[in-house]
């Protein structure tokens, strides 16, 4: 008996197994490319400033983000109050998170201060940087790529500043390779500003 019911137990769980199948996906189809935000400037290999040298350390510490941007998707501002995302386009990791490095890169390349961008080293800065990326998406009304952050600035003797810098890019067709290509342009404006500002504290 044992031997008879064996074949029919195996070919249950087959079949679950198949019905199962067809009703759990386990991941979507994957993006044909990804998109990423690369520096147009960036420091050469070596040391990032000579011991004994009075070059002021820089951290650049985690940017805060509001809820469009905590995901990996492209967001497009459809009206001023809607919002949708753009199709395909997928950010290889969140937005804020490759702002803050090509941030840090950025100041980095000026060769004027070591900068630091973990923020388990932040207490050995003299100065930090920190804000909110605000925006880092698609305009729809203007066909524009804009990037717009909110900038903290504090120094060594713990005076604050603040500022809003933004970039756009018009022009530019809803389509995913012409809006990253846009939106890394626009991110790199908004970074070598934002140097420029930092190297004026």
């Amino acid at each position: 008996m044992r031997l008879t019911h064996r074949p029919f137990r195996i070919a249950g769980a087959a079949a679950i197994s198949l019905a199962l199948a067809g009703c759990i996906s386990l991941g979507g189809k994957p993006p044909a490319s990804l998109l990423t935000l690369s520096p147009a400037a960036t420091a050469p290999a070596g040391p990032g400033a000579a011991p004994g040298t009075a070059r002021p350390v820089i951290a650049v510490l985690a940017f805060d983000t509001p809820a469009k941007l905590d995901v990996l998707r492209v967001p497009v501002a459809v009206s001023e109050t809607e919002l949708a995302y753009l199709q395909e386009a997928v950010w290889v990791e969140k937005p804020a998170r490759l702002f803050r490095r090509l941030v840090g890169e950025t100041i980095r390349a000026r060769g004027n201060a070591m900068v630091i961008d973990g923020d388990e080293t932040a207490t050995l800065a003299t100065v930090t940087v920190q804000g909110t990326l605000i925006d880092m998406g698609y305009d729809a009304a203007t066909s524009s790529a804009v990037v717009r952050f909110d900038a903290v600035r504090i120094g060594r003797d713990g005076a604050i500043a603040t500022r809003r810098f933004e970039a756009r890019e018009a022009g530019v067709a809803a389509e995913t390779r012409a809006v990253g290509a846009a939106l890394n342009t626009a991110a790199n404006a908004v970074a070598a500003d934002i140097a420029g500002w930092v190297a004026e504290g």
